[in-house]
């Protein structure tokens, strides 16, 4: 009896230690399927890329960055998408790609909007322009203006996510590179470069404080809840940092989350954390199951608490989690704005 009571034994530890190892990797996370989803498609044959999504203090939009440089709202499916704004030089003709004319040849001139937020108190829109830097926009639209091109005399190359502190007005922004644009943006990971910048746009002043330097692919910004810092993705590494704005840590940055993927945008999650576009997954394999990460949400402490996954097609680079359960999906390839409703 006590040599079987001790093979029990050890049969029970060699049990209790598979499930340390593996139950909590397979349990640390929610998951659920986003692979059903609404589509509002955008203008057929013309444009694609809806980058970011954003909606204005009164719940209108969404709002998305397209490939030809403008800046569209979702008036509902009767009216479908309109122009809202575009930046200075915009020319409908000219901007419009063709088979023999791709957007990469063309974006250079007429803008390439891509992070995009409200300052829901003055209704001011801010768009983060790969090429033309960070833009305004008042409430209603038309042609935005042009704020920063350049800090310290170095011109924003890569201009890519932005934020508005909600009380404040301040504004956060990224340049992802001082040596490549948006259309190199394979180098930038490739080649491991590390100049980008993260900055601080204050409106009252129009003064540009760029708070951090030699940063690795700084991609989405976005304010903490508690406005003490911010969470910048950083792309190529596939992490979150964390740098702090307010308090005894005030100009420091630290290691906030290892990431599955590469991360684009960052918006936080009524919920709470935040969700994070992954463009593609670490690992990602061509084959197999038709599935992978599309998002994690991570919270306060860094840990992931949510993944959401869908069809490896889709590969997006902003997740927008509204009050009603919807969330919106915005990808720099597809042509819609995916909305997935929580069961």
């Amino acid at each position: 009896m006590g040599c079987g009571m001790s093979r029990l034994a050890k049969a029970t530890i060699a049990l209790v230690i598979i499930v340390m190892l593996f139950m909590p990797a397979a349990m640390a996370a929610a998951s659920f399927d986003a692979t059903r989803s609404q589509h509002l498609p955008l203008p057929r044959g013309t444009v694609r890329g809806p980058e970011s999504v954003a909606f204005d203090g009164q719940g209108q939009g969404p709002y998305s960055g397209v490939s030809d440089g403008r800046v569209l709202k979702w008036n509902g499916d009767k009216l479908g998408w309109t122009t809202y704004t575009h930046g200075p030089g915009y020319d409908s003709k000219m901007c419009t790609a063709t088979k023999f004319r791709p957007e990469t040849a063309t974006e250079s001139q007429c803008g390439r909007p891509l992070g995009l937020r409200f300052d829901h108190k003055t209704g001011d829109l801010y768009i983060a322009d790969a090429y033309k830097g960070l833009m305004r926009v008042g409430p209603g639209g038309g042609e935005a203006t042009v704020l920063v091109n350049n800090v310290d005399g170095i011109p924003l190359s890569f201009t890519n996510g932005v934020d508005v502190d909600q009380t404040t007005g301040q504004v956060y922004f990224t340049d992802s590179s001082m040596n490549y644009n948006r259309a190199q943006h394979e180098m930038v990971t490739r080649t491991g470069d590390s100049t980008g910048r993260l900055m601080r746009h204050d409106p009252r002043t129009s003064d540009v404080t760029v708070l951090q330097t030699d940063m690795t692919y700084p991609n989405g910004v976005a304010v903490s809840t508690d406005r003490t810092h911010l969470v910048v993705a950083s792309t190529g590494p596939c992490k979150l940092l964390r740098h702090w704005i307010k308090g005894p840590n005030t100009g420091r940055s630290e290691p906030f989350a290892d990431l599955p993927g590469y991360p684009d945008n960052v918006r936080p999650s009524n919920k709470g954390g935040y969700w994070v576009a992954l463009h593609r997954e670490k690992n990602e394999l061509p084959f197999g199951r038709d599935s992978h990460l599309l998002a994690v949400r991570v919270g306060s402490n860094g840990k992931i608490l949510e993944e959401m996954r869908g069809p490896k097609s889709v590969r997006p680079t902003e997740i927008m989690e509204r009050n009603n359960g919807k969330i919106y999906m915005g990808s720099v390839e597809l042509p819609y704005v995916s909305v997935v409703k929580r069961k």
